[in-house]
């Protein structure tokens, strides 16, 4: 495969998952619209409220642990995104349609449970067709979907939902997904196929061999720290800028939306650093990274001025942008080259069902404080930070063994069929 059609591939998944981010933080706007919550009946309910996107984030972890060994062994990297974003289509465009709070977070849970092997299926094809001397890049550019859809999503769902009204959210992001997400896919993302994809070993025999991944524990944990900021902030940022900080909408979309766009930088530089680095040095980006976030949330907490509190966002946004590339590198470093997705598919599974709780912990963190005083929910992104901050320091002092990569030239040489 050229270099042209690989890196076509990359940016498809790049679309891919910025269209899945947009879909993610749509809950997060539709909290702060009085009609959205009044028809559910929800209003005022924090822990309500931050369920919706728990449910998503359970059927998201539970999916992605359990159904990527049959994505890896069944379907492939092209067929399986293709599935997936189908399904995605049709739970967004049920969504406006359910006929109350339990049933649109189970529509929830299921938009989630279709979303969950999208990491592992974007891990797979740069582990197919790129060197480990070259993943650090292609990890970064089509991770900049998750900065680039929150930084996009929120002013756009934002427009949407107040100049329209909240069923329109749904309905065009239905639309996005069947009319741009499924052609790019047709046309640029192509596997190897499903030959020895998984050893012969079949789901069972991969999601074992997954889990005796190198430093599984560590890694595990980080992507549960890192998880859990994002899910935290993009559940609560537009509700803490409105309400706490009393922006105007305009103001909410456009500053909500600058911290993921410093990310969006920051991940790039991520990914240029790992090309760079020895391989031992990886984890360094997760000490640094989960420090300067952790330090940033603290500035954000005690600040008296809204310039202060922004700049503190977009400075976390910054710094937590830095770690994303390094753990799907990580991974396909520690892994075997034929269960690369699977290992992931535990990593990121794992990582969302732990995660997907923080959005209410926060919600109930903000309740237990009078509801109107987002610090203690804040406190524990800070905290999550922390933890990333032990396990990147462990991981520096004692760095895994690199496991045997797939190289381009054997992903070109295998049919693709997937």
């Amino acid at each position: 495969m050229s270099s042209r059609a690989r890196w076509a591939g990359v940016l498809t998944l790049l679309v891919v998952v910025l269209i899945s981010y947009v879909d993610r933080v749509n809950i997060s706007v539709l909290v702060t619209d009085r009609a959205f919550t009044d028809h559910f009946g929800i209003t005022g309910d924090r822990v309500a409220q931050g369920a919706l996107s728990t449910a998503f984030l359970v059927g998201y972890g539970i999916a992605a642990f359990v159904l990527t060994p049959l994505y890896e062994t069944l379907l492939g990297v092209r067929r399986g995104l293709f599935l997936s974003v189908a399904l995605w289509s049709v739970m967004t465009l049920l969504s406006p349609y359910a006929l109350g709070a339990l049933t649109l977070t189970a529509l929830r849970a299921l938009l989630g449970a279709a979303e969950g092997p999208l990491f592992s299926l974007k891990t797979m094809y740069v582990r197919e067709h790129f060197a480990p001397h070259e993943a650090g890049k292609p990890n970064a550019v089509s991770s900049m979907g998750v900065s680039l859809g929150t930084a996009v999503g929120l002013p756009l769902i934002t427009y949407l939902v107040y100049r329209f009204d909240w069923h329109t959210s749904f309905l065009a992001l239905a639309a996005l997904n069947a009319a741009v997400g499924l052609p790019l896919i047709a046309l640029f993302v192509h596997g190897r196929g499903l030959r020895g994809a998984a050893g012969g070993k079949g789901a069972t025999g991969t999601l074992r061999e997954a889990l005796r991944m190198p430093r599984l524990v560590p890694i595990l944990l980080v992507e549960i720290a890192t998880l859990g900021y994002l899910w935290g902030s993009t559940a609560w940022l537009p509700s803490y800028l409105l309400q706490e900080r009393h922006f105007s909408l305009a103001a909410m979309g456009a500053v909500s939306s600058l911290p993921f766009l410093m990310s969006l930088a920051s991940g790039f530089l991520g990914g240029f650093l790992l090309d760079r680095l020895p391989a031992r040095l990886l984890p360094l980006l997760f000490v640094v990274g989960s420090a300067g976030t952790a330090a940033s949330v603290l500035v954000v907490m005690g600040a008296h001025s809204d310039g202060v509190a922004a700049a503190g966002l977009v400075l976390a946004g910054g710094f937590w942008g830095l770690q994303g590339p390094a753990i799907p590198t990580l991974v396909q470093r520690c892994a075997p080259a034929h269960v690369v997705g699977s290992a992931y598919g535990v990593v990121n599974g794992v990582g969302n069902l732990v995660s997907a709780f923080m959005p209410t912990a926060m919600g109930v963190a903000i309740a237990a404080s009078g509801g109107h005083s987002f610090g203690a929910g804040f406190a524990l992104l800070a905290g999550a930070q922390v933890v990333t901050l032990l396990c990147g320091g462990w991981l520096l002092l004692r760095p895994a063994p690199q496991s045997p990569m797939a190289s381009p030239a054997s992903a070109e040489q295998a049919p693709a069929r997937s």
